[in-house]
């Protein structure tokens, strides 16, 4: 009888253990299209996308916060003809950057997401927020420049099987430095710190596989 209730109780903890959130951290590839808002392109973001790729590393705090750090090569292109803004004497400017983008942001999702009992209310699918901040270095045109960037987006993620996610992320980056594009300003007039003209959009696909369990004795998680 006491043979019976340990294979009973066995059974039940490794059941409880299956349906855990047990994984902190998750670490995939990222890939996707940019966009780029400057000097030589005031309107249409995506007149001249380009591709950018990478990685993503992200701690899951709990079902609603994470926090997750980027390493992303962003290819950016922009070319004066054809837009309504006509520079002094005619000049005509294009360029391709190449940016390297490292940075941290933080993730709000409006669900719980994760796997687990019905009565926790977890969902496999969750949209979220993410801002953060980051440092960007360009090269353009032989112009190499350094700042500070602030991402800003949305994304949705997706609980594909166990241990293993999918998901789409759209942010704009501010950047501090204006010369993202190589250039400062073709009217002749620098812009300060706060008030360049250079942004930068990343639409990019992850897909994230989590490892490191939260807990080995999950009778510890409510």
């Amino acid at each position: 009888m006491i043979k019976k209730i340990v294979i009973l109780l066995i059974m039940i903890a490794v059941a409880k253990c299956a349906w855990c959130q047990d994984y902190r951290y998750e670490v995939g590839p990222a890939i996707g299209i940019t966009g780029y808002l400057g000097d030589v392109n005031k309107s249409n973001l995506f007149r001249m996308p380009r591709v950018a790729g990478g990685g993503i590393f992200r701690y899951n705090h709990n079902t609603r916060w994470a926090f997750k750090g980027n390493l992303l090569y962003v290819n950016l292109a922009g070319d004066s003809k054809n837009i309504e803004s006509k520079f002094p004497f005619d000049q005509q400017y294009s360029f391709t950057a190449h940016v390297i983008d490292l940075g941290a942001q933080v993730e709000f999702n409006f669900f719980h997401f994760g796997q687990g009992a019905r009565y926790k209310n977890y969902k496999r699918i969750s949209p979220y927020m993410v801002a953060g901040l980051g440092v960007e270095m360009s090269f353009a045109n032989g112009n190499t420049s350094f700042g500070a960037v602030l991402p800003l987006g949305i994304g949705v993620k997706y609980r594909l099987k166990d241990r293993l996610n999918i998901g789409f992320e759209f942010t704009m980056r501010k950047a501090f430095s204006d010369k993202v594009d190589g250039i400062t300003d073709l009217y002749g007039y620098p812009h300060g710190f706060a008030k360049n003209t250079d942004w930068y959009s990343v639409g990019m696909f992850t897909l994230t596989y989590e490892f490191s369990k939260r807990c080995v004795k999950c009778h510890y998680i409510e």
